[in-house]
């Protein structure tokens, strides 16, 4: 199970786009996709300010619609990043999901690598296609 930052989603959803394997393999059950109600509108609010309103809509229908994408109901807030608290909504779900990693390039989620407790599986977006990459030639 995966954790996507907005910033790797957004640049993953143009098929014209180097990072377009996140999320095409992600649309064909490659991997399992975990959100919260918080991440999905960070979600549409990004890609809308960016791609449309369509796309955006058309985005998150695909999302919500697919088996792969796992909304996870978060209990505890660990309020982990205090530099742009906004991204807490990500490690929360990556705890209560048990993710295998958060896949972003967000520079204020290094934190995360001080953190001793609870461990955070960062990977970027660059391992992450290397990953699937891997994945796909098993």
């Amino acid at each position: 199970m995966v954790i996507l930052d907005t910033n790797v989603l957004l640049v993953s959803i143009s098929s014209k786009s180097e990072s377009h394997p996140i999320f095409a393999s992600l649309m064909q059950g490659q991997y399992l996709l975990a959100v919260t109600t918080d991440i999905l509108l960070e979600y549409e609010e990004k890609i809308e300010q960016h791609m449309g309103k369509q796309v955006a809509e058309n985005a998150l229908k695909a999302l919500l619609r697919s088996p792969y994408v796992i909304k996870i109901p978060i209990y505890y807030f660990w309020q982990l990043i205090s530099k742009d608290p906004d991204d807490n909504k990500f490690v929360d779900c990556t705890i209560a999901a048990n993710a295998d990693y958060l896949v972003t390039d967000d520079k204020d989620f290094n934190v995360l690598h001080l953190t001793d407790f609870p461990q955070i599986p960062l990977l970027s977006k660059a391992d992450f296609l290397k990953l699937l990459e891997q994945l796909l030639h098993e």
